[in-house]
């Protein structure tokens, strides 16, 4: 497998015993978090709310695991629910993090971040990005927004939140366990005890989900062209190899799907919200480059016509969709 920039330490996911400074450093990253949660619990460090439902969506482990299908679900159901939503995002790794600022599907990956521009090119929903998740939501609330969906906020206590989702990568879990630096985790596992629901990522696979997780799987048919507006479907390159690049929390699982798809992948997993350059494409042959629909964002000028993007979509059962419509409409 080959790649560029860094990767999470295999002991967080892979076994291994973290080194003895890391393991040090996570009892500080605990304490720390420990003491900032108990804070905002008695209310000497205050949280706002904007004045219309919140719904934030979250994970535990630093990195990927699957919000961003799911926010754009979220987005999609609410709208044909009868909502208008819109989404706040901090938008990591942009150019110009201190500057909010609007997203549409036009503005630049490097402006926006590339998880706010791909949710609103999918969706169409207004999408504000700003370091303070509280002055977004206002934001949204000013647009004419009466439910704001905020995507990787969990941590985010000055926010108030009516309804909290925690997604959980089905294949990786919580890792180690351990906090960061040690292991993956931003906060305890126990903290997802206090989720209204918790999201499993299954991606294509056909696995379960335990008590109290709803399973969220990811579906993907067809390819886009990364120049141009042609499309062709997913199962028209089984049987050949491609060069597959993911620059995602958890590049394994694109991989993977593609290979269930009968494809013989030449893998490529570059660090999640890496920033591509030209020479990332230099393969050495003339193969076919399917990327997933986040990395495509940032990489379509990169790419010449061999550049074909794999849109995915989150699928959840129904008894989800009604669990949370009720919660929700509880808080109007």
């Amino acid at each position: 497998m080959s790649g560029r920039g860094r990767q999470p330490p295999r002991y967080w996911f892979e076994g291994g015993r973290a080194p003895l400074p890391a393991r040090a450093l996570a009892h500080l990253y605990a304490g720390m978090v420990a003491a900032r949660a108990a804070l905002f619990r008695r209310g000497l460090l205050r949280s706002r709310h904007p004045g219309k439902p919140v719904l934030v969506v979250g994970n535990l482990i630093a990195g990927g695991s699957g919000k961003t299908p799911l926010t754009i679900a979220l987005v999609e159901r609410l709208r044909a629910e009868g909502f208008a939503p819109g989404v706040a995002s901090r938008g990591y790794g942009r150019d110009d993090a201190g500057t909010p600022r609007w997203v549409d599907a036009a503005l630049d990956p490097r402006l926006g971040g590339d998880e706010p521009v791909l949710i609103a090119r999918r969706t169409g929903a207004p999408v504000r990005v700003d370091a303070d998740r509280v002055a977004a939501a206002q934001a949204l609330v000013g647009a004419g927004c009466d439910v704001i969906v905020c995507d990787d906020g969990l941590q985010h206590y000055r926010l108030a939140r009516d309804v909290e989702i925690e997604v959980i990568d089905g294949r990786r879990r919580y890792g180690n366990g351990l906090p960061i630096p040690a292991g993956p985790m931003r906060e305890p596992a126990a903290r997802g005890a206090r989720c209204d629901f918790r999201v499993l990522n299954l991606g294509s696979d056909d696995g379960e989900a335990g008590f109290g997780e709803w399973p969220m799987r990811l579906v993907s048919d067809a390819v886009v062209a990364m120049r141009g507006a042609r499309t062709a479907s997913l199962s028209a390159f089984a049987g050949q190899r491609v060069h597959a690049v993911a620059g995602i929390g958890d590049p394994e699982r694109f991989f993977a799907m593609l290979r269930g798809k009968g494809i013989a992948v030449v893998p490529h997993a570059f660090p999640d919200h890496h920033a591509y350059r030209a020479e990332d494409f230099d393969f050495g042959s003339d193969l076919p480059v399917l990327m997933t629909e986040k990395d495509a964002v940032k990489a379509a000028a990169l790419v010449d016509g061999r550049g074909w993007s794999v849109p995915i979509r989150a699928e959840l059962p129904e008894a989800f969709w009604v669990a949370l419509l009720e919660r929700l409409r509880g808080r109007v």
